[in-house]
Order: C-alpha cells, then structure tokens, then sequence
C-alpha cells in the first residue's frame, strides 16, 4: 500500500523547485503525492515560536485543505510551512515530519527528519538532521536530454567549445558591483580565448543594468547567443546547462549553482569581491571540497568534475529510509 505524502509549497518558486525535485525522485510505487499550496495573511511573519502548532497565518482557503484524512508523511519546505506541519502531527501523532532546509529551533525535534544543506553546518545540531550537498533541483538526465533535442539547432552555428555565462546578481546587503561585473566579464572572456569557440549568456534580475552593459561590452566581439533579463524569446537556460562545454556561473545563488553542478560539466564558479554573504562562501567551498566545481581561476582551467550533483535524490532516499 502506497504512503500517502503531502508536500506543503508556498509562493516561493526556490522552495517549490526543491520540493518537486525532491519528490519526484520518489518511487512512484511506494508513495502517492498531494501537493499543499498554502496562501498566506499578514500573521504569517510571525515567528516560528508565536505561530506555534496552529494554522495562525494562512488565508481561508488554505486552512480549508489542511484536514483529514491526514497523511502518512507531511514534506513542509520552509520555515512558514513549519507551523502547518506541527499543526498537522499534533491532530495526527503518527504522522511523521521531515523539513527540507533548516526549520530553525522551533519544534525541530518534532520533525522525524530534518534535510538540511551543508552550509548550514553552523545552525545547530540535532540527532534528526542530516545534510545535502546543495539544494535539490529538477534538473535531471531527462530534462537535459529534452532541453538538448529543442536548443541544439539554435546554438549549432557557433564554434564550439560553448561557455555557459550564467549571471546572477545582487543580494540581500550586497550589490553586484561594477567592479565585480567587470572582473567577471574579464575572466570569461580569458577563459573563452584560452579554450576558443563561443560564449551563452544569460544575465538575471539582479544582475541591473549597469552592470550588464558593462559585461556585454567587455564581451564584445565573442561568437556567442545572448539572453538577457526583460527579453520576450524563449528562454535558453536549461538548453545552456544541456548543451554547454563548460559552465561559468556567479555564486550569489545556491540554485543556480546547484543546477549547474547537475549538469555533470566543468562547472566555475565567480564569486567576486565584498559581495556574497559567509553562508554563500561556506557553500561554494562544499562544492569545491566536494569535486562539483573549481573557483573561476586560470589555474583551474582543466578542471573536470568528480560527479554529478542532484541533493534531490539523496533527499528522497532519506525519506525512503522512513
């Protein structure tokens, strides 16, 4: 008899991809999925501790999906989904709890598994954690081989070896500098004169104006296909993750890092001056540590990676474990 999951998502699209990444490397014959999506009110900001084992914070139409018959397992993905899934263990005590990503303090122990990152290590320690490498992602072999069979055409005109430039941007207290747009322009363009062919970029919301400008100048005269942020075609990322050679991605994104290390290539990571937080740091070292991706360094040119990073199916076979 299958287990009944329900994964709670949010409104948040880097918790909801993590969530469905994880889940469907689930067996599909040992477990039904029901996707949750909760809508939430102004309670919602909240603390943990003041939220309790209540549905304090969600809208009408969200507490009215959260009854019985309750599941066997409850995936809550957030800390705001935390709450909801203590709420959902005290009317139902053998239901069991695994968070993906660090809940906080608040009812930790309640969870019979807590998925967190690596580069959380600092938070705290309890017996129920374990830790991923990475985030878990839905980039896998499948959609790969299906982003490669759409884009292929469009990128065959250009000489190969193809770059992927993927480019994040700024962060919470840090911006992405011009100084840092430049750098990376630079690096990119050395890495594509030492190797040849040509370059696919993609710049992002944070990356701001000025600081793509500036990056396209520096750029200038490479063979290369070009999205950037606000343009109305089909977006190429994953047939750049798919197609690519190599991959020179910023490090202000743990997704974007994570996807990129699934692809299974030379992934390099920028990660600039006086940018990215302490947490992002400790992340890109577990890749490095790890064999997933080398810093974006000429001596690191020849890099070749020791595997192919997907935290997702770890994740599930965790959960499987249950």
């Amino acid at each position: 008899m299958k287990k009944i999951l329900w994964v709670l998502l949010d409104s948040r699209t880097g918790s909801v991809n993590q969530a469905r990444g994880v889940v469907q490397q689930l067996n599909p014959d040992k477990f039904e999925v029901v996707e949750k999506t909760l809508v939430y009110n102004r309670l919602s900001g909240l603390p943990n501790f003041m939220r309790g084992k209540t549905l304090i914070g969600l809208a009408p139409k969200s507490k009215h999906i959260i009854i019985r018959p309750w599941p066997d397992i409850v995936l809550s993905t957030s800390r705001r989904t935390v709450p909801v899934a203590r709420y959902i263990k005290k009317q139902s005590p053998n239901t069991k709890l695994v968070q993906l990503m660090y809940p906080g303090r608040t009812g930790l122990k309640e969870f019979s598994l807590a998925i967190v990152p690596e580069h959380d290590k600092n938070k705290a320690y309890f017996p129920n954690i374990r830790y991923i490498v990475g985030s878990p992602h839905r980039t896998t072999a499948p959609v790969l081989a299906q982003a490669r069979e759409k884009w292929q055409k469009a990128f065959e005109h250009l000489p190969k070896p193809l770059t992927a430039l993927i480019i994040g941007g700024a962060i919470k207290g840090g911006e992405f500098s011009i100084e840092n747009a430049e750098n990376l322009a630079r690096a990119a363009r050395k890495m594509v004169e030492s190797k040849g062919g040509s370059l696919l970029i993609t710049t992002s919301r944070r990356t701001g104006a000025k600081a793509e400008k500036a990056i396209i100048e520096i750029l200038k005269g490479i063979p290369s296909y070009t999205f950037l942020w606000g343009d109305k075609t089909d977006n190429p990322y994953l047939g750049y993750l798919a197609l690519a050679d190599n991959i020179i991605v910023t490090g202000d994104s743990v997704s974007m890092c994570s996807e990129a290390c699934g692809s299974g290539k030379p992934v390099f990571i920028f990660t600039g001056r006086h940018w990215l937080t302490r947490k992002h740091i400790r992340f890109i070292a577990s890749l490095y540590k790890n064999g997933y991706a080398a810093a974006l360094k000429e001596r690191n040119a020849n890099f070749k990676p020791k595997g192919t990073l997907n935290a997702a199916i770890d994740a599930a076979a965790l959960i499987e474990k249950l």
